[in-house]
């Protein structure tokens, strides 16, 4: 090749801009699971040597050898069965604790060999009648030893049985508290970094979409279907006044009941998410990559997972949600994320079908060891957003406004089920500010509104170092509060 030629061949490669998939980052393997069995993972637990449980939605609980080492050498064992449906499960002090849809259970092994052999009620002071979508998901323990329990309505519409429709907590001592009510159609509830606890709900009636929703001592989180079970709950006060049943917003009916919190996470239905699943903190200090403290939530019906960066403002959160990991084998129920960084996930496409096709699944997710050019952060200021990224951007390209669009919408908060996207606006882009070290980006953005999803699209941005473009170049941002 001539000099010249050579020189521009080389100039070329210096710009071109490398397409990369997420699997260069984020790898997943499948892992075999026990044979002849049909195991439709609801509840992952770590156990001690690093081994760990599983429960299926058809009641049986097994335990695994080697998963985080050789897949070919995974050897699996019956721990116990009969169980029914379990949706959260725990070990702790020698034995299994898990939520079961109709209690609140732990299950020993006395003898040593290697089966349940002692199976104790905690509590079960909830109602069941048998419907098929009175789910019951729970927690680990929180700090004062609380497990949170979030209860499905009956049929997802109705509340047929006792504090369905509500979240509950079963103290150390077996005490059930209610503790919040408005929930409809739950799939998984976790802690965030600071031990605040979220939920997962599923669009429906009074939801217009999916949403991640806070939880706290008092909150009406949104459906008012299950709140005549507050004469059963004398520590939670006054039943809260029911939200008008049609042409309304959440904003607005937070103007009319004092203890409706709005959600924390509106995820765009068909956009991003159908069905939200489990609620993860990356508490692996850096082993799952560049991440930590941030949430991850899963969906079970288009397989994947999604990677949620939250704030508090004026005592409300709120926060930014954006793609994370695609192409699981099957709905993702339940996730668990080790110390040394493998996130465990199960699944299931029974009864909804989902993008993986496996009729169930249970996978491992690791982080590679190489960073990927990403949106870290999205924060809100008085004056707009202002964007963190995991590597210095290109300032040059950062800095023009035509690489930025940011378009917002808001769902009808109704008694109908679901909702189409509403009151459409733009927002314009009206400055941005590169940091010096060009790992941040200020954008000045006019005609925010509160109380909808703000869609932020970056076209063009690469990195500085590499000209990688942006792994995900979407944000979706909730914004319930603007900063005083």
């Amino acid at each position: 090749m001539k000099f010249a030629s050579l020189m521009s061949f080389l100039l070329l490669c210096s710009t071109l801009v490398w397409a990369e998939s997420e699997s260069d980052y984020y790898s997943i393997e499948k892992i075999p699971l026990p044979e002849g069995e049909v195991v439709e993972v609801g509840s992952i637990a770590l156990m001690p040597d690093q081994n760990i449980a599983i429960a299926s939605r058809r009641g049986d609980i097994f335990m695994a050898q080697g998963a985080f080492g050789d897949l070919e050498k995974v050897k699996w064992s019956n721990y116990a069965s009969g169980l029914h449906e379990p949706f959260g499960m725990f070990y702790k002090d020698g034995s299994l604790f898990l939520t079961q849809r109709p209690e609140f259970s732990k299950l020993t092994d006395k003898d040593g060999d290697g089966k349940a052999d002692r199976f104790e009620t905690i509590n079960d002071q909830w109602g069941i009648n048998g419907d098929y979508h009175e789910y019951a998901f729970g927690t680990s323990p929180d700090k004062n030893g609380d497990v949170w329990v979030v209860l499905c309505l009956t049929g997802s519409a109705g509340a047929s049985s006792e504090f369905r429709g509500w979240c509950v907590r079963i103290t150390p001592e077996g005490e059930m508290i209610p503790t919040a009510s408005g929930i409809r159609s739950p799939g998984g509830i976790g802690f965030n970094f600071e031990g605040e606890v979220f939920y997962t709900d599923n669009q429906g009636l009074w939801n217009g979409t999916s949403h991640l929703k806070h939880l706290r001592q008092g909150h009406f989180v949104g459906n008012p279907t299950g709140n005549k079970f507050y004469a059963l709950a004398k520590n939670m006060g006054a039943q809260p006044v029911d939200p008008l049943p049609e042409d309304t917003t959440m904003q607005n009916e937070r103007a009319r009941i004092k203890e409706l919190v709005p959600p924390t996470i509106m995820f765009p239905h068909a956009k991003l998410a159908n069905s939200p699943t489990a609620v993860v903190t990356d508490d692996s200090q850096g082993k799952f990559g560049p991440y930590s403290n941030q949430l991850f939530v899963s969906d079970q019906t288009t397989s994947k997972v999604m990677r949620v960066d939250l704030e508090e403002v004026n005592g409300v959160y709120q926060g930014a949600v954006f793609l994370f990991r695609e192409g699981f084998s099957s709905g993702i129920v339940p996730m668990k994320l080790a110390a040394d960084g493998t996130m465990f996930v199960g699944g299931t496409n029974r009864g909804w079908g989902s993008t993986g096709k496996d009729p169930f699944a249970l996978e491992r997710m690791r982080w590679t060891g190489k960073i990927p050019f990403e949106v870290h952060s999205m924060k809100v200021t008085k004056a707009g957003f202002r964007l963190n990224f995991t590597m210095p951007v290109d300032k040059a390209i950062a800095q023009d406004k035509q690489n930025y669009s940011m378009k917002s919408w808001t769902y009808k908060y109704q008694k109908g089920y679901g909702s189409p996207e509403i009151d459409q606006q733009d927002q314009f882009i009206k400055g941005v500010m590169v940091s010096q070290d060009g790992m941040s980006v200020d954008l000045e953005v006019e005609n925010r509104q509160k109380g909808h999803v703000h869609e932020l699209s970056l076209k063009s941005l690469i990195s500085s170092n590499g000209n990688k473009p942006l792994l995900h170049s979407i944000a979706y941002y909730t914004l319930n509060e603007i900063p005083n």
